[in-house]
């Protein structure tokens, strides 16, 4: 089998794993037309989700020494930040802005990493990453532009939350490197995410009293749909993928999706699409890839 035939799964499954990341932006907006909040909504996520990244937390540390009382400080650390942060902040913005923005800021995570590691670290920065930065922060900032036209105080406050959200993974990216050699992949993702599940469940039980649980039908539905197609799913294809053709190019192919979302906004939210966020989403994708190429 040729080299190019060999990489096909592992493309599929990066392309089949951004897209249903992206989706999880189109279930939340869905979700939020039928009166529900951001707490409630995220704990109906990680309800459903929890059992299964037990499940992975348990499968990747078959044969693996037990934690230390360091590696459990780290994966709560990890999972607060990393998963539990990220997600309600994130759920907290899409109540104000578009899905397309929304996946544009989160797509920023790259350029957020490299300035991290500035701020933490004192790397240096080459003129050819400073301009890649430059270009994928104008293209957020022309979509935000554009949306902060109509939506007015309400678009900066989203794109705020979910900007916080995109440097709370950020860091959490910074941290895990190390970790993620020494406990694995598998195992360090299933319990971070299962500690960012029983965060978000002790969240709605003390900010909602229990009738707030009691939510539209499609609500659960759209809840579970999420949890499984849109969270866990894409975690394991993205592993299997980084597995089959490595990080960088599953990266590279993950670039489709701000455009999956896009579409999606457009064909299930009914979202506007106009030469502003083409010339944003150009100028974002054209910035990440040049940040490939300059490393």
């Amino acid at each position: 089998m040729s080299a190019p035939a060999k990489a096909w799964p592992g493309l599929a499954l990066a392309a089949a794993g951004s897209v249903a990341f992206s989706g999880k932006a189109i279930i939340v907006k869905l979700a939020y037309r039928y009166g529900v909040d951001a707490v409630t909504l995220i704990m109906y996520r990680m309800l459903f989700a929890l059992p299964l990244f037990l499940l992975i937390a348990w499968w990747g540390g078959r044969g693996r020494p037990p934690l230390t009382r360091r590696d459990a400080a780290l994966v709560f650390g990890l999972g607060f930040s990393g998963y539990y942060l990220a997600s309600f902040l994130d759920f907290a913005g899409l109540q104000y802005i578009s899905a397309s923005l929304e996946r544009l800021i989160l797509y920023l995570n790259p350029t957020l990493v490299l300035l991290l590691g500035v701020l933490l670290h004192g790397q240096r920065v080459s003129a050819r990453r400073l301009s890649a930065l430059a270009v994928s922060y104008a293209g957020v900032a022309l979509v935000f532009g554009h949306e902060l036209r109509f939506a007015g105080p309400d678009a900066a406050l989203g794109a705020a939350l979910v900007f916080g959200s995109a440097v709370s993974y950020a860091l959490y990216l910074v941290y895990s490197g190390a970790e993620v050699r020494r406990l694995g992949a598998l195992r360090l993702t299933g319990l971070a995410s299962s500690v960012a599940c029983a965060l978000c469940l002790l969240q709605f039980v003390l900010l909602r009293p229990l009738s707030a649980a009691v939510v539209a039908e499609p609500v659960i539905w759209l809840s579970l749909l999420n949890a499984t197609a849109c969270t866990v799913a894409p975690v394991l294809m993205v592993m299997m993928a980084v597995e089959r053709i490595g990080a960088v190019m599953a990266a590279q192919t993950g670039m489709i999706g701000p455009l999956s979302t896009i579409v999606m906004g457009v064909l299930i939210l009914g979202e506007p699409f106009n030469s502003w966020i083409i010339a944003g989403t150009a100028l974002v994708l054209a910035g990440i890839w040049l940040l490939a190429r300059a490393r």
